[in-house]
């Protein structure tokens, strides 16, 4: 059964250190409707970067 929920839409992460690396993860229009910024672990360059939202 898919999830069709609106209001927790899943979004996928893009790292800013340009090397293509992603995550995908949930978030809540109603309490963060911009573009969401996480800082998560990079394996590529093997150190936390910032994950932005990309649509």
């Amino acid at each position: 059964m898919a999830r069709s929920n609106e209001l927790r839409p899943v979004v996928k992460m893009r790292s800013t250190a340009g090397t293509g690396t992603t995550y995908v993860t949930r978030k809540n229009r109603r309490n963060d409707p911009d573009r969401m910024t996480l800082r998560k672990y990079d394996p590529v360059v093997r150190r936390h970067v910032d994950f932005r939202e990309e649509r």
